[in-house]
């Protein structure tokens, strides 16, 4: 096991004694509210995992290499940010996605640009923020934010 996971358990583990010894009523509240939050949850995480078995499975990994390797170039990063910002999901479940499309032959740089677009880019919430701050600055917004994705994409990809 990784020195860092059993450290990020420990020091959760520690808060949650603490929390508990300086007010149990709340750690309690915290607790449930947070198993609530988990079950409401976990539908949709069963979705992507089932989803992305799929897509693992059916799609062999040269095509992931093909299509998001280092020889896509710009195109292929464009597409998977395209993807990251069309897909709606919890960077929870985000994260070990990308794992996934990194050990099947997917760039750092189109990793990168996917998770950057899908936590940046709101394709989804993009109605109530037209309704919020009007279409043109909803309309800026996500496209600066597509343009600043794929800068820090590819400046991962050259750091990296």
């Amino acid at each position: 096991m990784n020195i860092t996971v059993i450290f990020i358990n420990i020091f959760a583990g520690g808060c949650l004694i603490f929390s508990f010894l300086k007010d149990r009523k709340k750690t309690k509240q915290s607790l449930l509210g947070a198993a609530k939050s988990f079950i409401r949850i976990l539908p949709i995480v069963f979705i992507i995992i089932i989803f992305v078995g799929l897509l693992l499975g059916f799609v062999p990994q040269t095509q992931i290499s093909k299509i998001a390797g280092e020889q896509a170039g710009f195109w292929g990063v464009f597409l998977i940010a395209l993807l990251g910002a069309i897909m709606h999901i919890p960077s929870l479940i985000a994260f070990p996605l990308a794992a996934s499309l990194l050990k099947n032959g997917a760039s750092i740089t189109a990793v990168a640009a996917f998770i950057t677009t899908l936590t940046m880019i709101g394709t989804i919430t993009l109605p109530l923020e037209i309704k919020e701050l009007g279409k043109k600055v909803a309309l800026l917004r996500n496209g600066i934010s597509f343009i600043i994705a794929i800068v820090i994409a590819l400046i991962m990809g050259v750091i990296l």
